[in-house]
């Protein structure tokens, strides 16, 4: 998989009464890919928004759109997901039951499948699934809302997935998000991670675009 750093702005932090604001923001930042946190209140303790959302968004810019789906059966929301226009989609591996059903699923509808862990849950828990995904997103805070402290020891489980990759020869990305800004990117990168969702730090930021090249680090491309 390739090695240059995505800086992928999370639209949960944006005004959500001014969305095409935050897209706009986003879009002359220089991001190629969008975050778009989908909540359902039951898997986790909050309510974002649906696929009319991302069919919206997806009118507004030719970006990767990344759905990240912190929703209880995932399997029943793939469909929807993927004729709004999602290009990956990623679920929780603690949602699911038939993890595998879930990813093949997802790329039968033409995406390319993800699945996320939970700070409590060990990389052992997702192993069977590596060979079927192109995107792990580990969870560097507890979901459900914005603005949390990034884990540090969940940088551990970046290391074991790049360990796994090397000795195994997968080949998917590696995603973090929570907590993620200019403090924190360093030890994300460090550990292996390729893929770096920023919320409210980056909505916040002075000059976003070289917010964003602070994040991707000096040796990795904002794409």
């Amino acid at each position: 998989m390739e090695s240059s750093i995505i800086v992928a702005p999370s639209v949960l932090a944006s005004d959500f009464a001014d969305v095409a604001s935050g897209l706009d923001l986003i879009n002359r930042a220089g991001a190629e890919w969008v975050h778009l946190d989908v909540m359902d209140g039951h898997f986790v303790p909050n309510i974002s928004f649906g696929p009319k959302m991302v069919a919206d968004i997806r009118r507004r810019t030719t970006g990767t759109l990344d759905v990240h789906l912190m929703i209880s059966e995932p399997d029943r929301y793939v469909g929807a997901f993927a004729d709004a226009g999602a290009d990956f989609i990623t679920f929780h591996q603690e949602a699911a039951v038939h993890g595998h059903r879930v990813t093949q699923l997802i790329r039968d509808r033409g995406c390319r499948p993800g699945v996320a862990i939970v700070p409590s849950t060990p990389v052992s828990a997702i192993e069977e699934l590596l060979p079927f995904v192109d995107l792990v997103l580990v969870m560097t805070v507890n979901p459900g809302f914005g603005g949390q402290q990034l884990i540090p020891e969940t940088l551990r489980k970046v290391e074991q997935l790049v360990a796994l990759q090397r000795d195994r020869g997968y080949r998917f990305r590696i995603s973090v998000d929570g907590g993620i800004n200019a403090e924190t990117a360093g030890a994300a990168r460090r550990a292996g991670a390729t893929v770096l969702v920023s919320g409210s730090a980056f909505f916040t930021a002075d000059d976003p675009g070289s917010y964003m090249a602070t994040l991707a680090g000096e040796s990795g491309t904002i794409v």
